[in-house]
């Protein structure tokens, strides 16, 4: 077997409070990595290593570790359930080969869930399902089969069957090796003692079982599936290996997502989650080659993961650290990189050295000399590299897929407390946008303030925590602000003239532009009607340059502009005269113009929210909600709960969590994450 054939890259995803980060540190505990088990509830998780993960009891940054089960090299990435962060849960999906969801046994398919399943699908991860929490009041194992076929549109495979529940969770079922797994708490856990089936409950694991059979004989190639069906019909025992074999098959082409079940806190699950992971997840040269394009000659090319290749990997993610500077995780799609090496960085074309390559165990690390195609490490050295940046070397540069972020939608003001503060801060700012890009920082030209935007208030509350402890910088911040954007309703046509004159020449340019709104969504466009010879490319791509410019400077107060068509319909040309900087200042100018007479409207962001409360307090709460101008789109009754599903303006949400948690007298939950912009009632003079 290959070494490349030997590693997994699985990312454990969930949402808030599924028990992701208690199960990893069950598996650290039982593949030896570390000798003895944190919880998340003392505030001792190995992998939430930040101090506000540990105060907070939740995870934000997507930790890295390698472990080691039954021969295989797993890398394990923990990402956040919290929807604030979500470019970490996308940049983790990103590098994955394969997942491995977590669903709280009570809670079922909660909406982080169902953003993160989709997140999965857009990158084709395969994945199998845990879940957990088997021993907590309320804990429903077929209830949450169920949501993930309604919810999800997955067909859900169980391979394993509970034994009770609640408080009479006792163990699992398998069906494949058909024995009853239970562990021993005197030992953490770390002993399995397997049985023959309990005779009561033969007839429901006969008719899993059989359903498991059916499955895979649908799934299987066309020998495995004959194999399979003449054992089950002349009655014979069908080899587990042989069920490993069809398992693999259909996980991988993601016909059906094997279940699991199991009790991370009393330790119960774990070990056959990891064989499962091992089974049944791809390694890297299992999954269909990375998307690239050649950086000269824009050809699409595919990337096949092997070791013999030319070097080229992907930064998905960097991390400050105070010691040793930008800390670079990259995953190798071709190739070898070796300590001491320069690389080069194709999308900046500058050349980057790697002083040191570390192999990641949450916040430790142990030095390697080299790290080849499938594995996941970290650089020390790059000074220029930023997430989504591919690194190679010059002679095949080839660009992989850029990674997609969304938005930022809430902005606040900061600054420091004392002028000297000042350049600290901006660059304690820059570092924490470096690392994550749904954060953004840009200086408000008219009060000089510092404005920071990110994805919600929990985003931003974190990010301003680590200015002020891990910077030490005393920064005051104001309110949060809407971060609105602005379009048009209607086409219109402008005719612009410039004139100038700059050092003694002449710089004219005459352009007729056309602006239009495009349907939501669909992002901003340049189009040209003029073209070389009518005139010279160099003044298209300077017409472009200002179009694009303008898009972001906005129209009437100055919010990005979005889902605009600007066309470039006509053009005067004078070889005297017709300049790039003529023509690119003619761009703006007259799209501003424009634009501003196709009657502008102000967006706001609509969030989708979902609520989880109590019965008793569903009054109240749908009140509050349709106070906030809130619209309902539906409503789940679950046992003893309402789950409401609504989209309200992200302006009427600021201190909802206080509202709600008084509400409900602290019993309610609810996830708000981006939905989409619509005009905002009241125009610009409401904003």
């Amino acid at each position: 077997m290959s070494e490349i054939h030997k590693i997994r890259n699985i990312g454990i995803v969930a949402h808030i409070d599924a028990g992701k980060t208690t199960s990893t540190e069950r598996i650290l505990f039982y593949t030896g990595k570390s000798h003895r088990i944190g919880e998340v509830d003392d505030g001792e998780a190995t992998m939430d290593w930040m101090s506000q993960e540990q105060e907070r009891g939740i995870t934000i940054t997507a930790a890295a570790t390698t472990c080691e089960w039954q021969g295989h090299q797993i890398n394990i990435i923990d990402t956040p359930g919290h929807v604030d962060f979500t470019a970490e849960v996308e940049r983790s999906i990103r590098v994955l080969d394969g997942a491995v969801v977590i669903f709280c046994a009570v809670g079922g398919v909660e909406p982080q869930s169902e953003t993160v399943w989709h997140q999965a699908d857009t990158y084709h991860v395969p994945r199998i399902t845990y879940i957990n929490k088997m021993d907590r009041i309320g804990a429903d194992f077929f209830q949450v089969l169920e949501e993930m076929e309604k919810k999800l549109g997955s067909s859900p495979l169980p391979i394993q069957l509970p034994i009770g529940r609640e408080s009479e969770f006792e163990g699992v079922i398998d069906l494949l090796t058909l024995k009853e797994i239970r562990w021993d708490q005197n030992d953490a856990g770390a002993t399995m003692i397997c049985s023959s089936i309990d005779p009561e409950r033969l007839e429901q694991v006969r008719a899993y079982r059989e359903r498991l059979v059916d499955t895979l004989s649908a799934s299987a190639d066309a020998e495995l599936a004959d194999r399979l069906t003449e054992h089950f019909l002349e009655g014979r025992d069908i080899p587990e290996e042989m069920l490993v074999a069809a398992l693999r098959q259909g996980t991988l082409k993601r016909a059906f997502i094997p279940v699991l079940c199991g009790a991370s806190l009393k330790n119960m699950g774990i070990q056959p989650l990891l064989d499962a992971v091992i089974r049944y997840l791809p390694a890297p040269d299992e999954v269909p080659p990375a998307r690239a394009h050649h950086a000269k000659t824009e050809q699409e090319m595919e990337i096949e993961c092997r070791t013999d290749a030319p070097p080229l990997g992907l930064v998905y993610k960097i991390q400050n650290d105070r010691e040793a500077g930008n800390l670079s995780y990259i995953r190798i799609y071709s190739g070898t990189f070796r300590k001491g090496g320069a690389v080069y960085n194709i999308g900046k074309k500058k050349r980057e050295r790697i002083n040191r390559l570390l192999r990641m165990h949450s916040n430790r690390s142990t030095q390697i000399d080299s790290v080849s195609a499938g594995d996941i490490a970290v650089v020390i050295g790059f000074k220029l590299a930023q997430t989504g940046d591919t690194i190679g070397n010059e002679q095949f540069p080839v660009l992989l897929e850029q990674m997609h972020f969304p938005e930022p939608v809430i902005s606040i003001a900061i600054e420091p407390r004392t002028l000297s503060e000042r350049e600290k801060l901006t660059a304690a700012l820059e570092q924490l946008a470096k690392e994550d890009p749904t954060f953004t920082l840009k200086e408000n030209d008219e009060t000089g303030q510092l404005i920071i935007s990110g994805m919600g208030e929990l985003h931003l509350e974190v990010l301003v925590t680590r200015v002020t402890e891990d910077y030490k910088i005393n920064a005051k911040v104001g309110q949060p602000q809407v971060s609105y954007r602005e379009s048009v309703s209607r086409i219109f046509t402008h005719t612009e003239k410039y004139h100038r004159l700059l050092a003694g020449k002449e710089n004219a340019a005459e352009i007729t532009l056309e602006v239009k709104n495009l349907a939501q969504g669909e992002g901003n466009r340049f189009v040209s009607e003029v073209e070389p010879p009518e005139l010279p490319r160099e003044l298209i791509d300077a017409v472009r340059r200002g179009i694009e410019g303008a898009f972001s400077a906005g129209i009437v107060y100055g919010y990005p502009a979005i889902d605009i068509q600007a066309t470039l319909k006509n053009a005067v040309y004078n070889p005297a005269t017709s300049t790039a900087i003529a023509f690119e200042a003619a761009a703006s100018l007259g799209f501003d113009a424009a634009c501003r007479k196709a009657d502008p409207v102000l967006l706001e962001p609509i969030m989708t929210v979902d609520i989880t409360l109590p019965k008793e307090f569903f009054g109240e709460v749908l009140g509050n909600l349709t106070m906030r101008k809130g619209e309902v789109e539906s409503i789940d009754s679950r046992l003893g709960s309402e789950h409401i599903h609504a989209k309200v303006p992200l302006a009427s949400m600021f201190g909802y969590s206080t509202s709600l948690r008084s509400a409900t007298q602290g019993r309610a939950s609810f996830s708000m994450e981006f939905s989409h912009f619509a005009v905002k009632q009241g125009g610009f003079g409401s904003a």
